[in-house]
C-alpha cells in the first residue's frame, strides 16, 4: 500500500520525458482501479443502514451499510463507515491536535452534531495526516472482508468559516479513494451533491449514498453520475408525502431505504425500516 506521503508525489507527477526526448505518457494516478478490480453495488438491490448497530437484515435486503467497528453483513453487498472528514463520537482522542480544526484554542465542531470535530485538510500535510489514520481504518474495512466503504462529512468545509475549501476536500478525497481501491474497495461519494462530477471524475469515486436526496429534490444530481449505482436512504422526519408516493418519483433512485433518524435496531419503539414496493 502506498503511504500518504507517496501518494502525494505521485500524484503530483504528472509527467516526465523519455529517453528519446518524447514527452512520456502521463502518470496514471495511485490507487485507480483496473476495470473490474472492484465491484459495484448491485443495481436496484434494496439497502439498509444499519450505523445505529448490527443485526440481521430484512431477507429483501440485498446491500448493508455498517460502521467500521461493525463486521459486514454475511451474504450481502457490504459498505463500511468511515467519517473520514470529522471525528467520530467517542473518538477525539484517536486525533492528533494539529489535524482537528481549531478556532481561538477549541475545537470547531459540526453545529448538527456537536460532538464530531472538523479534521483539517486545509495543507497537503494536514492531508497526509488524516490519511495516516484513517488509512487503517479502511484496510481494516477490507481485511473485514467489506466490498465497499463511505467517507461521511465530505461537505465539512462548509461549515469551517472559510478556513478549507472544497478543493481542500476533494484532495483527501481522492487520497482516500486511491486507499480504498489498493485495498480492492469500492468508494463511496457520501452527499455533497452540488460536487457530484468532479468528486467522480477528479476523486473517482465509483457509486453514491446519499441522504434525503428525494426530501432535498438532488437525487438526479447522483443518479446523473452513477446511474443505478446509488444507495438512497430517506428519513421518517423528513417526509412531506408518505414514502410510497416518494418511491414512485421519476428521480427516485432504485436502491432506496426508509429509516428512522437515529438509525435504530429491531426492537426499539424507534425503529422504522420500510422499503420501496416491487
Amino acid at each position: 500500500m502506498l503511504t500518504a506521503c507517496a501518494l502525494i508525489a505521485a500524484v503530483a507527477f504528472t509527467a516526465g520525458c523519455a529517453a528519446d526526448g518524447a514527452p512520456a505518457p502521463e502518470a496514471p494516478v495511485p490507487g485507480t482501479p483496473a476495470p473490474g478490480a472492484v465491484v459495484l453495488p448491485p443495481a436496484g438491490a434494496a439497502p439498509d443502514y444499519q450505523l445505529g448497530g448490527a443485526y440481521e437484515p430484512d431477507p429483501a435486503v440485498g446491500i448493508v451499510a455498517r460502521d467500521r467497528t461493525s463486521a459486514p453483513a454475511d451474504g450481502r453487498y457490504s459498505i463500511c463507515y468511515v467519517n473520514g472528514f470529522q471525528t467520530q463520537p467517542g473518538e477525539r482522542d484517536a486525533w492528533p491536535d494539529d489535524l482537528v480544526l481549531a478556532h481561538d484554542g477549541a475545537d470547531v465542531v459540526d453545529p448538527d452534531w456537536p460532538d464530531e470535530a472538523l479534521l483539517d485538510t486545509s495543507t497537503a500535510e494536514q492531508r497526509a495526516g488524516i490519511a495516516d489514520v484513517a488509512g487503517p481504518w479502511i484496510e481494516g474495512c477490507a481485511t473485514a472482508g467489506f466490498d465497499a466503504v463511505e467517507f461521511d462529512n465530505l461537505d465539512s468545509y462548509t461549515r469551517s468559516g472559510g478556513a478549507m475549501t472544497f478543493e481542500d476536500n476533494l484532495a483527501l478525497a481522492a487520497m482516500l479513494v486511491g486507499i480504498a481501491h489498493d485495498h480492492g474497495l469500492a468508494a463511496g461519494q457520501k452527499n455533497a451533491a452540488e460536487e457530484t462530477e468532479r468528486l467522480h471524475a477528479d476523486a473517482g469515486f465509483d457509486f453514491a449514498v446519499v441522504e434525503e436526496c428525494l426530501a432535498y429534490d438532488e437525487c438526479e444530481a447522483y443518479t446523473d453520475v452513477y446511474g443505478e449505482h446509488v444507495v438512497a436512504i430517506e428519513y421518517t422526519d423528513a417526509l412531506p408525502r408518505p414514502f410510497a408516493e416518494r418511491c414512485a418519483e421519476p428521480d427516485a433512485p432504485t436502491s432506496i431505504v426508509l429509516r428512522d433518524r437515529d438509525l435504530t435496531v429491531p426492537g426499539d419503539s424507534a425503529y422504522v425500516f420500510e422499503l420501496c414496493e416491487a
